[in-house]
């Protein structure tokens, strides 16, 4: 996997959209914090669809994009209530434990939103195809998306600010990768008789 390509495609596609993409962050951000989290995962499913959008057809993003899939609000929120408490759990326990969840957790879920919203997967389904992706082709080229993923959006969320521009590109190079690792999937053309 050429990981400069997908950084590079990914920084010039937030720079030549960065003031939908800041207005939309801006908006999904303060949605999820009046909603105390309740909206934060649907919200970003359909940040994860409009961002998806940009980078296959260059379709600017909207923010009415981020309600775009109401419909995944139950099997989201659920997933998200999970999480929590597992993450809550692992991190009362010690914070070794939580880190290991966190990091797990987005090691086998890492595509599960662009697989739900692209490909219109529930819940199981979306986690389970995410996990057989990462799982696809060179486990380090996974380990490698993941780190750099966790490490862009941990980078934007030291700081409040961070966060408006740090998101779209993590999830822009996310679903640089995500395609790409479509585009492996492509069976081959059968034996010629």
């Amino acid at each position: 996997m050429d990981f400069k390509r997908h950084i590079e495609s990914a920084w010039n596609l937030t720079l030549g959209n960065i003031v939908s993409l800041l207005i939309m962050t801006l908006v999904m951000v303060a949605v999820s914090s009046f909603t105390l989290g309740i909206l934060a995962p649907v919200t970003m499913a359909g940040y994860t669809q409009s961002l998806l959008q940009l980078v296959r057809n260059g379709r600017e993003p909207k923010v009415q994009d981020l309600f775009a899939h109401m419909n995944l609000f139950l099997p989201l929120l659920g997933f998200g209530i999970a999480f929590a408490v597992a993450t809550a759990i692992g991190f009362t326990l010690l914070v070794l434990p939580g880190i290991i969840i966190v990091v797990g957790v987005t090691f086998c879920c890492v595509y599960m939103l662009p697989l739900m919203t692209d490909k219109n997967l529930g819940i199981v389904d979306a986690i389970k195809e995410s996990y057989a992706m990462g799982r696809r082709g060179d486990l380090v080229d996974h380990v490698v998306v993941v780190v750099i993923f966790i490490a862009i959006s941990a980078i934007g969320s030291s700081v409040f600010i961070g966060v408006l521009f740090t998101q779209p590109l993590a999830t822009l190079f996310l679903l640089s990768t995500y395609e790409e690792k479509l585009a492996g999937r492509v069976p081959p053309a059968p034996p010629q008789p």
